[in-house]
């Protein structure tokens, strides 16, 4: 095995991460996945699968500053996790300035949704889910004002920042958030696959060959 494969496989299995570039384009794409609970600031339980922002940021530094890197594909099947990490990478996929193309495979949950709706373009399977719900926070919560007003405001983040990167409305994303009707002991909505286009939080039902169709075509065009 070649050192150059050796890294590869390695970077895959650390990072979830890898660069493909054996394709009829002669693209360069770079593969990131977001998968499990995304890791913000503390460290989550070894038996937990994790996404640590730490690992992605600077990967995304990298592709912007790369001569050599033409796109991005983000691979997503994730619970969630850190808001002010979520939104961190979603903001940063948002502003790299080559071709980006996100695909939810099993799920894009909570703060998963502005990471789906951050690329240029949006694939969902026909069985993924996305699930939309209002901030939450663990530990200890002081029941002030100033407290519900910060809940308020990082709400308002995460909403600004979804409608601004797709077709959704502010006011319907928040209807969706607020939905006491689908979850039996929460507020939110659950939409699988072409639900999720119908309310026009991604741009199409499609896997992995068209997401790379799509990808490659954007890099054509750009």
């Amino acid at each position: 095995m070649s050192e150059d494969t050796k890294q590869k496989n390695e970077q895959l299995k650390e990072f979830g991460q890898m660069e493909l570039n054996e394709n009829r384009e002669q693209h360069k794409i770079s593969m990131i996945c977001i998968i499990g609970e995304i890791e913000g600031h503390d460290c989550l339980p070894s038996t937990t699968k994790t996404t640590k922002y730490e690992h992605v940021l600077p990967k995304l530094a990298e592709i912007e500053d790369s001569n050599e890197i033409d796109g991005l594909l983000l691979l997503l099947n994730t619970v969630g996790g850190d808001v002010e990490s979520g939104l961190a990478i979603a903001e940063m996929v948002a502003s790299i300035s080559k071709p980006t193309v996100s695909l939810v495979l099993g799920g894009s949950h909570s703060i998963g949704v502005p990471l789906a709706v951050s690329t240029d373009y949006s694939f969902i399977v026909p069985t993924g889910t996305m699930v939309i719900h209002p901030v939450r926070m663990s530990g200890t919560v002081i029941g002030a004002k100033q407290t519900y007003d910060y809940f308020k405001q990082m709400q308002d983040r995460i909403l600004g920042f979804i409608s601004s990167h797709c077709g959704a409305k502010e006011e319907r994303i928040e209807q969706l958030m607020m939905n006491t009707t689908m979850l039996s002991k929460d507020l939110g909505s659950i939409l699988v696959g072409k639900q999720a286009v119908e309310e026009h939080l991604i741009d199409e039902v499609g896997g992995i060959d068209k997401a790379f169709l799509k990808l490659h075509e954007i890099i054509k065009n750009q």
